[in-house]
């Protein structure tokens, strides 16, 4: 059985976490040239979240493990809160090489992981370690949790390709899901039976194309994210010179013209895009939509610029219950990608 039949679906992100996963940086390819200079804001990240909620990091060797935990120390972080794990990766996205979390609606105490086959976003790099993470942390947890299941799909997926509200309804790309280097045996509606079966979903909202400078092929988590059950946050850039203009106007006319799995329009709320950022001679895929809804804080990129205010405005208004927290992502973003692409939530069972 799916793990739809048995119950299961992705909750929110905004859903309580027992934690937050990520992989510590370390492939220079990822940064060249600078992978030093990202980590004074990586490690607030970890230090943000640690406030509120265990953060799990999966670290290469026992160098590493030593390595980070002085680190965090030295910045005054929670570190009872910090755990490490000898997990090898070959980079740093967790979001995308991380498992996916399940919940169970007809038992609230059981939890499941599904652990879709990771491709490095179409065989662009290396991945035969990043691949082997669900497996790891679902053998670690299930020492603690033997009820948590293993579902095992057999098809590339990324978390950045797909956001849920947790009431049905997914958001996604067919820049992304319907590119051929990534599941080229399926069609659309083929994939759509994955999405619903394997994140418990009834109703799939199609988006086009990604911003400038995203390698991943169009994900979702830097156009359009949901913020509660009926409103999506949509980035939208008024320059209409700058080349993403009109692929944010397309998802923007889409996202108008959708309906939710209840029957409703969803409430639209538009995120301005910052200002471009170029790093030896490559415009950067900035994008304030690459926050992450942690258990009391909502952690957005900033990239020095006069727009992050007004971003961070806009995302008090739809975070009323969250502290606005933004940590400066202008060298992270050389790796093509922010705090969400950084971290996976592991959803609290009850």
């Amino acid at each position: 059985m799916t793990p739809k039949e048995l119950g299961y679906y992705m909750p929110a992100e905004w859903a309580e976490h027992k934690a937050t996963w990520l992989s510590y940086p370390h492939n220079e390819d990822s940064w060249p040239g600078k992978i030093e200079t990202i980590f004074p804001s990586y490690h607030l990240f970890i230090k943000t979240l640690a406030e509120d909620e265990e953060v799990h990091i999966n670290v290469c060797d026992q160098q590493m493990h030593d390595h980070v935990a002085e680190c965090l120390t030295k910045i005054g972080t929670k570190m009872e809160n910090i755990f490490l794990h000898q997990f090898p990766t070959n980079d740093a996205w967790c979001r995308d090489h991380g498992p996916a979390f399940l919940l169970n609606r007809n038992n609230a105490t059981k939890r499941a992981i599904v652990n879709w086959n990771h491709n490095a976003w179409g065989g662009k790099y290396p991945y035969e370690l990043d691949t082997q993470i669900p497996k790891h942390i679902h053998t670690l947890l299930s020492k603690d949790e033997p009820t948590l299941e293993l579902f095992e799909p057999g098809i590339v997926m990324e978390g950045g390709s797909i956001d849920v509200n947790g009431c049905g309804d997914l958001i996604t790309t067919t820049n992304c899901l319907l590119n051929p280097n990534r599941n080229p045996h399926l069609n659309q509606a083929q994939i759509e039976d994955y999405l619903r079966s394997y994140y418990g979903v009834e109703n799939i909202i199609w988006l086009g194309d990604g911003i400038v400078g995203d390698d991943t092929d169009g994900h979702v988590d830097d156009l359009s994210r949901f913020i509660n059950e009926d409103t999506i946050i949509t980035a939208v850039e008024e320059d209409s010179w700058d080349e993403n203009h009109d692929v944010l106007m397309a998802n923007l006319k889409a996202l108008n013209s959708c309906r939710l799995a209840n029957g409703k329009q969803p409430n639209i709320v538009e995120l301005p895009m910052p200002d471009m950022v170029f790093y030896d001679n490559q415009r950067l895929p900035a994008s304030y939509a690459n926050f992450y809804i942690a258990n009391k804080k909502v952690i957005f990129p900033t990239y020095r610029c006069i727009t992050d205010n007004e971003a961070a405005y806009i995302l008090e208004a739809c975070f009323p219950d969250h502290e606005i927290v933004g940590i400066d992502s202008t060298d992270i973003v050389w790796g093509l990608g922010s705090f969400h692409c950084l971290s996976q939530q592991e959803p609290m069972a009850k």
